[in-house]
């Protein structure tokens, strides 16, 4: 079966409400048993639209779904396209899913907006299964663009993802406490995360996130192109991420976790990394590789641990294997562990070269624990923060980590050298540190 939203109403003038018509085309294909509802060509605004089991909602060319700028037109949800314990169900085709970003933000900060209250999310999907999201476009998000919490079975393949550099937190794709996860072929430009595997408190109940495969996407990010974090509640386990192009982003591969989870057994091969420096409301420093594991508040800073982890257990990042990256970036990779906590361990980076050079007008010299012990406004000057603090930057800079090996790893610098680059290779608080057959010169003779 396949019924059009127009057989129900809907109006693609841009300017009419369609939430009621397309929920409509969607509920009684899906008390037929299943089948297609199809937008066709034109510029339709909704709230929030719910998909049920066995719908497939396609998106024709000329389509456009456009985000309702009225609060009072999305649920509790806060998401334009939801599906709740949904099963069999999919978002296909060539059109756009446009979530007009600009209007859900309040101020610009020069580099960065300051958004409203409400911001929805384009796609939200809870407790799915057998879910596919494919060739589409969306675009200007002004939160999460697809958040998948608690899903399993999940094919997203040669999307694009086109959101606004300067607007907070529209990550491109988070899988959260997912299972058995394929992201593949994908263009993400996203100001936050473009993939980010996380385990957030809200949905802490879903369990660990495992069986994560990313592979041949191109992204660009004003924050971490890939990562896994910073949300860590629970553990993350057998995630690969492979063939990935990574452009323009202040942060290239990461794993920067902050809660009580155990990350562990994670593959990371053939990729190319190039990083920049941003403005520093956005977190990283250009880092081509970042791994840290730290905890969010400190006793000190907080009085108290989090209800999400009372016992202020700090997260284990084990089994990561890093090889045949070529990255070229205005920092190197970092290592980061808690002191006295022997908690990264069990790290390898096999044939990874790093060329460090300056590329932007942006000061660099700075070590990027963020968060931690995070307080007071979030939008205040990044200077006040205790996790941005000045550093020497290093090729390789490996910090209260146990059994880190390098293996095959060369560093080179660009003709401009400022006098923060430093060493090719450097430590603190690394027992048990490998390198074998590294070569690289320091910054400074």
């Amino acid at each position: 079966m396949m019924r059009s939203i127009t057989e129900f109403g809907a109006i693609g003038d841009g300017h009419t409400l369609c939430t009621a018509n397309v929920q409509r085309a969607i509920d009684v294909v899906a008390s037929s048993g299943g089948g297609t509802v199809l937008v066709p060509a034109g510029r339709y605004v909704i709230g929030t639209v719910e998909l049920k089991s066995h719908v497939h909602l396609l998106l024709g060319p000329g389509a456009v779904l456009l985000a309702s700028t009225d609060p009072a037109h999305y649920g509790e949800a806060r998401a334009m396209v939801l599906a709740q314990k949904a099963h069999d169900v999919s978002i296909t085709g060539t059109g756009i899913i446009d979530g007009q970003s600009k209007s859900f933000m309040k101020g610009d900060l020069k580099y960065i907006y300051e958004p409203k209250d409400f911001r929805p999310r384009l796609v939200l999907l809870i407790d799915c299964r057998q879910v596919t999201i494919r060739d589409i476009v969306l675009q200007d998000s002004p939160q999460w663009t697809v958040h998948l919490s608690g899903c399993e079975d999940v094919l997203i393949h040669g999307i694009r993802i086109l959101n606004d550099l300067k607007v907070p937190n529209c990550d491109g794709i988070d899988p959260d406490h997912c299972r058995n996860v394929r992201i593949s072929d994908c263009y993400i430009e996203a100001a936050d995360d473009c993939i980010v595997i996380k385990n957030t408190k809200e949905y802490m109940d879903r369990g660990p996130t495992e069986n994560i495969v990313v592979s041949n996407c191109t992204l660009k990010s004003t924050s971490a192109a890939v990562k896994i974090g910073t949300e860590s509640v629970d553990d993350f386990r057998h995630i690969v991420i492979r063939g990935c192009t990574i452009r323009g982003s202040s942060r290239g591969i990461t794993i920067q976790v902050r809660d009580q989870g155990v990350i562990e057994d994670v593959i990371i091969s053939d990729c190319t990394v190039e990083t920049r420096l941003f403005e520093s409301h956005f977190w990283g420093q250009a880092e081509v590789i970042h791994i840290s594991a730290l905890r969010r508040y400190s006793r000190e800073a907080s009085g108290e641990a989090p209800w999400w982890n009372k016992d202020n257990k700090v997260a284990q990042v084990r089994r990561v294997h890093i090889s045949n990256v070529l990255a070229r970036g205005e920092n190197g990779v970092v290592i980061l562990g808690s002191p006295g906590d022997d908690n990264v361990r069990d790290i390898t980076l096999d044939n990874v070269r790093v060329h460090v050079e300056k590329t932007s007008k942006w000061e660099g010299g700075k070590l990027d624990k963020r968060p931690v012990d995070k307080l007071g406004p979030k939008f205040r000057d990044p200077s006040q923060d205790p996790g941005l603090t000045p550093h020497d930057i290093h090729g390789v800079y490996v910090e209260h980590a146990r059994a880190v090996s390098l293996r095959n790893m060369h560093v080179t610098w660009g003709e401009k050298r400022p006098a923060y680059f430093a060493k090719a290779f450097a430590s603190k608080d690394a027992p048990g540190l490998q390198q074998i057959n590294c070569s690289g010169e320091d910054a400074r003779h």
